[in-house]
This record gives structure tokens, sequence and C-alpha cells, in this order.
């Protein structure tokens, strides 16, 4: 594992957008560094050389320096130039002008991601991508502003209501081979395959009589419910709760069985299901791969 760049993702890049402001972010951090450094010296050997030594002795007066004041002046516009032009190349890097239709639609709700596909497929929380290609994402919301970031890929960018915004990748965001992408999307077109043992039937019963299907939408069950993830493929996925746990058996039991204690404040709320419905209800979503 590449412990440095979970502990600090922005100075790991994956994607030369990602890069451009990793290197504009190290060379700023090592130019402030080194202005610390010069400050810091001068002000200790100022403190030792020009110390007072003899307390009746007035300290010796200066007017000024005329040379000096415009030295670091002069310095300092230079560095302030030389940033300013390394800013607006990573800008320019990092926001290239968008001339086509976005490739993928990332839509923001409280509190999950929508991901459609300009192929029509539809997913939650997780992202594929092909690697080596430009992928151009929309960034929307649904309701209120949320912000998208995926750190080794690019800069933050705002979700907000009616006005959306389009960024860059070679971009939880899984960066796949052409090949694999294909095959992958593939498998995200067929609809849900139906239950077969007892316990996936009877699971699939109780999504259709509880409130699940007001909320999630499973293509071949129920089509057009956008409250909720689509769950069509649910099981290929991760994560569950945008990312807040690991997509197994174990997670999505408790998940269901009280999704306000795991994630406070999402919009799913307990519905008291019987420890026999979760287990069918989860036996049900395990399916939908």
């Amino acid at each position: 594992m590449n412990w440095f760049a979970v502990i600090n993702p922005v100075l790991s890049p994956a994607s030369p957008q990602a890069r451009a402001l990793s290197d504009l972010f190290v060379v700023t951090l090592i130019v402030c560094a080194v202005i610390f450094s010069i400050v810091t010296g001068l002000i200790a050997w100022c403190a030792v050389r020009f110390r007072k030594r003899d307390k009746a002795v007035e300290p010796r007066q200066e007017e000024g320096n005329t040379k000096l004041e415009v030295s670091w002046t002069l310095a300092s516009v230079f560095v302030l130039i030389f940033l300013f032009v390394l800013t607006v190349q990573a800008m320019r890097i990092s926001d290239p002008s968008v001339e086509r239709e976005p490739d993928i639609a990332v839509i923001g709700h409280q509190w999950w991601w929508e991901v459609r596909y300009a192929g029509g497929t539809v997913t939650a929380n997780e992202i594929h991508i092909p690697t080596q290609s430009d992928v151009l994402v929309r960034v929307d919301s649904a309701d209120v502003i949320h912000s998208f970031w995926a750190p080794q890929l690019g800069r933050k960018m705002d979700a907000i209501p009616g006005h959306p915004n389009h960024l860059w990748i070679r971009i939880l965001v899984v960066a796949q081979s052409p090949e694999e992408f294909r095959d992958w999307n593939s498998q995200q077109t067929p609809l849900a395959k139906a239950p077969v043992s007892p316990a996936a039937l009877r699971g699939g019963q109780v999504f259709r009589e509880k409130t699940c299907i007001q909320c999630h939408s499973i293509r071949g069950v129920n089509t057009n419910i956008q409250v909720g993830p689509d769950l069509t493929h649910f099981a290929s996925r991760q994560t569950i709760g945008a990312g807040v746990l690991q997509n197994n058996a174990t997670n999505l039991h408790r998940w269901l069985t009280n999704p306000q204690q795991i994630k406070p404040g999402c919009l799913m709320p307990d519905f008291h299901l019987t420890d026999t419905d979760v287990e069918n209800l989860t036996a049900y979503l395990e399916t939908l791969k």
C-alpha cells in the first residue's frame, strides 16, 4: 500500500490535472520555506549581532538603507511574478476548455452521489473510468451545494443546483484499462437478475412491499425513482452509504438495521425492520451484481 498517498493524496497525483496542482503547491511551499528560513535567520542574527551590551550607551540609530530596501522589494516582486506564472499554467492545465458533451454526469444528493454515463449506465457513489483517456465530468446538484473532489485526480469542484460545473479527469473512483472499463460498462447495462434462492425471493418481496421501492430504482423492477441511489447492480460496488462502509453482507445488514447509527443525518430512516426482513433484504441486494 502507498501510505504516502493515503496520508496525503494531494501530493500523490494520478492525472495531469492533479499533478499541475500538486507541483504548484510543492513549489509554493518550497519558496515560502526559503523565505521563512531567510527571515528567521536574519532576525536571529540581528538579535545576537546588534544586542545592547552596555546599558549606558544609546544604540546607534539607522535612518534606512535604500539599496537594501530596493533589493528586497524587487526580490518580492520577482517571487510573486514567478508564482503568478506557475499559477496561470496550473489553471490552464487543470481547467481546459469544454468543447464536447460530458462523458459522465455526477449529481450530488443528500447524502450520496448519482453517477450517470453517456451510454445510459447509472450507478451511485463509485465512478469507473478508462485509464489513459480524457474524461469530461459534469458536476451538478439535485438539492443543496455539494463539493466533489478526488484529490489525486483534480481540484475540488462545487456542485451548485441549476449551475453545472465541468472538470476534466483521467480519474472512491476506479481507474481501469479501456478493455476492463468496457467490460464493467457492459455488465452495468442489463436489467437486474431475478432472485433464485428462497431468502432472496422473500427479500425482493420486502423491497417491493416496504418503502424501499419508493426511493430506489432497480431496472427491471421499477424505474425513474431518484430519491436514493440506483440499486440495479448494487452488489458490484465496493462501498455502501456513499463510502462509509465496505460493501459486504455484514455491513449491509448493519446499514439496513439502523442507517442513522452508521451515518447520522442521512435521508434513509430507520424503518425498524425485523431481523428476518433484514436478512432476506440483504440476501436479495447481494444478488444485484
